[in-house]
């Protein structure tokens, strides 16, 4: 596969090539965790990769649920986009003020909504500042764009389904969580979590995916990365996480290899970490 892939991976330089292209469309997903003191809606005011829109993955979200930023309604997604202006015809680029953290988690978000034309910038806004590309601080002019959306329910799971794949064994499940919070040494980020992973699971941390510069590793690099952990890159796969985030970045390494057949937990260990009568496994 080539580097650049507008459906799921590209470089700065491509980005950089394509600014004034009138089609594109680049989304601003920064996010931290919580307890990290920074505001990524301030950040995104002070510099920002020209014409890029924020994409605030906590309101563009399911109110509904008490779980975080679980993936919103077809009719929230469409309302937030429209008035983003992104719609049909579009080439979407998601970025982060990480590298490669949350965008993920977004071109996951278009993708669950049917649309495939969206791509991650590789090593996000920290690799594109460090060469030294223009930022600003201006707001976008937006026009309102019709956007048609159908929700692919194959590509998220539910608690119910992830339940019953631990206890058949019928897709494997991945876990992005670094390793010491996958074997319930370190404590979660957030209040009230079990410490653990879902049974059966195997760990792959999304760090171990990246390169020094924050970049996604590739090919032989990216396939030993799967192979170190136990997990086949070629079978149906169930990624997840603390909170539905890395698990995205999980999906997008299977998918530069070639496995489209990947589904992830939105609810991960948000959800499965505080119902006792949900088994947990360390070590």
């Amino acid at each position: 596969m080539a580097d650049d892939d507008p459906k799921t991976l590209v470089s700065t330089d491509w980005l950089e090539a394509h600014l004034n292209d009138p089609d594109l469309r680049i989304l601003d997903a920064s996010y931290f965790l919580p307890g990290v003191e920074r505001d990524p809606r301030a950040e995104y005011a002070a510099a920002h990769i020209p014409g890029a829109r924020f994409f605030d993955i906590d309101d563009i979200a399911d109110a509904r649920s008490a779980l975080p930023h679980m993936a919103a309604p077809v009719e929230k997604f469409t309302s937030r986009m429209r008035a983003l202006g992104v719609g049909d015809g579009h080439q979407v680029v998601v970025y982060d003020a990480m590298g490669l953290f949350s965008a993920a988690r977004v071109w996951w978000n278009f993708r669950l909504m049917g649309k495939t034309d969206v791509a991650v910038l590789d090593g996000g806004l920290p690799k594109w500042m460090a060469e030294g590309r223009p930022v600003e601080d201006m707001a976008p002019v937006i026009r309102d764009r019709h956007i048609t959306v159908q929700r692919h329910a194959h590509l998220v799971k539910d608690v119910t389904q992830v339940a019953a794949a631990s206890k058949l064994g019928d897709w494997q499940i991945v876990d992005a969580r670094s390793p010491g919070r996958f074997r319930g040494e370190e404590p979660e980020p957030r209040a009230g979590m079990r410490a653990g992973h879902i049974p059966g699971s195997k760990n792959v941390h999304y760090a171990a995916l990246l390169q020094a510069d924050g970049t996604m590793k590739r090919g032989d690099d990216l396939r030993a990365v799967f192979a170190a952990a136990g997990v086949d890159p070629a079978r149906r796969t169930i990624t997840t996480c603390g909170s539905g985030v890395t698990a995205a970045i999980v999906m997008l390494a299977l998918h530069r290899l070639g496995n489209m057949d990947v589904a992830l937990y939105d609810g991960s260990w948000s959800e499965w970490g505080q119902f006792e009568q949900l088994q947990v496994e360390t070590g």
